[in-house]
């Protein structure tokens, strides 16, 4: 990944000051949920674009102008301990440092300085595992080396032992903690079986019941928002968290957070609490018998969905699609729009929907902090929120952060299922749950009826993110949020 590393290294050091303003509690409540809650800070995105394309794409002569920034989590790994600032990332599975001999952490600016490096030698509890380590992500970064176990600490909760990565060749300076399905964990393309990642060894050590987790990115203008291991808000959310089956190609083989999307439409005025639009006022722009499997990723600034869908919506919206600063053709609207009633309704077969407002979806994009200009010469453009996947050659639909910021998401991958319902903006009170372990363990959630099951967008040729029947980690890239940051509280609440 080819970025500014002394911007991204100035900025680190400033965002771990932040991080110590967070503190570890824990009551001594046995009653208490098994919860680990993760506050997060929003920080911008300048040209969430031309991220999206390196992220997805490995576009290597893509250079990121300002700042990268992702969920991060404080740990400590070893004895002695050493301290580790990881990304969080929800699309891969495996835990991940660099050592400090590798040539990348050994350059004079010392890139690795930030997140940390570890040495083996010096853990008196390190135990080595194998030497089968090797991830690469789409942009051409990753790290290869062997697979250890040692201590993990978050705070004042210590892992007895976890399962990670050393990378003593490593072209990415940013280690990180991967939370998504075990199949998706590097040793099983060698034919290994999975071992516990971080939410499996949570469940095991008795962190939580179930390896679930909730997101509530919260809206565009928030500070901040919530990231709950093993549990769900339910102040956070209006109307019925409803559940939808994660979608696969191979039946039983769950690596990808997949749902079936039915429907897009606009309403013409912003819609009730419900999510459900006026009724009056809306238009459909997807065919009756849309079944297009989506990704839902945290790691995508925009939504990225197929041609014959987005251009009615950006015909009737007003959208032009013109070169941005780096000659690359984009979505943009008026600035103005941000203030529109209008708002993008998404289906989810026929009892979920999500309502998007329009201030959801305008975003800027700025080059030495000037927007660009429609075409009139005049009118500011700020960057749309749902962008053509062919154009942008992503390869997944996808529906990023200006999809989830209105969704509150709960990801339970013990069950493959997930569960939505419309957000509640600045929520300023909290209502937690914990989830339980089993079938139906995520409170106040209800099964769609008759759930429609996926019948494009799951192959590789029609924007899925399978590759020859493995999943398309290594084509997709590594699901960071980058955008929004971290400063990690391991929370074990009381009732």
């Amino acid at each position: 990944m080819r970025m500014r590393r002394t911007t991204i290294l100035a900025l680190t050091a400033s965002l771990l000051s932040t991080t110590e303003a967070f503190t570890i509690q824990q009551k001594q409540n046995a009653g208490a949920p098994k919860v680990v809650s993760l506050q997060t800070e929003r920080l911008s995105v300048p040209n969430p674009v031309a991220r999206d394309r390196l992220r997805r794409r490995g576009m290597n002569e893509v250079t990121l102008d300002n700042v990268i920034c992702g969920y991060y989590i404080n740990v400590t790994i070893g004895t002695p301990g050493r301290n580790f600032s990881l990304h969080l990332d929800t699309g891969s599975s495996d835990t991940w440092v660099n050592a400090p001999s590798s040539n990348l952490c050994q350059e004079k600016s010392r890139p690795c300085d930030f997140s940390g490096t570890y040495l083996a030698n010096d853990s008196s509890t390190y135990e080595y595992i194998g030497n089968n380590f090797d991830i690469t992500y789409v942009d051409g970064s990753g790290a290869r080396g062997d697979y250890a176990s040692d201590t993990f600490t978050i705070g004042n909760t210590k892992l007895n032992r976890l399962q990670f990565g050393i990378g003593y060749s490593s072209t990415n300076a940013q280690g990180l903690v991967g939370i998504g399905y075990a199949l998706s964990e590097v040793q099983t393309r060698v034919g290994l079986p999975t071992y516990n990642n971080l939410p499996v060894q949570m469940v095991a050590d008795g962190l939580i019941n179930s390896n679930a987790y909730s997101i509530w990115l919260n809206d565009l203008d928030a500070p901040t928002g919530t990231i709950l291991f093993g549990g769900v808000d339910a102040a956070k959310y209006e109307g019925d968290l409803l559940t939808l089956p994660v979608q696969t190609p191979e039946k039983g083989e769950y690596k990808n957070l997949m749902v079936t999307m039915t429907g897009l439409s606009l309403s013409q005025s912003r819609s009730s609490s419900n999510g459900n639009g006026n009724g009056d006022n809306t238009t459909q722009f997807s065919k009756d018998n849309l079944a297009l499997a989506v990704l839902l990723d945290t790691g995508s600034t925009l939504s990225y969905l197929p041609r014959e869908i987005v251009k009615p919506l950006y015909d009737a919206i007003g959208v032009t699609i013109m070169p941005n600063p780096k000659g690359n053709l984009d979505a943009y609207v008026p600035c103005s729009f941000r203030s529109s009633s209008q708002s993008v309704i998404f289906s989810f077969s026929s009892q979920l929907q999500i309502t998007v407002p329009m201030s959801e979806l305008v975003l800027n994009q700025t080059t030495n902090n000037k927007l660009p200009r429609m075409p009139d010469g005049v009118t500011d453009a700020c960057l749309f929120g749902i962008q053509e996947r062919n154009v942008n050659c992503t390869g997944s639909n996808t529906l990023g952060d200006t999809f989830l910021r209105s969704a509150y998401v709960v990801f339970d991958l013990d069950n493959n299922e997930i569960s939505m319902a419309q957000t509640r903006f600045n929520a300023t009170t909290t209502d937690l749950k914990e989830i339980k372990k089993g079938k139906g363990g995520v409170p106040g959630a209800k099964a769609v009826e008759n759930p429609v099951e996926s019948t494009s967008g799951l192959s590789d040729d029609e924007g899925g993110i399978y590759v020859n029947g493995a999943a398309g980690e290594l084509r997709v890239g590594m699901g960071m949020a980058w955008g929004l940051f971290v400063g990690v509280a391991m929370v074990f609440l009381g009732l």
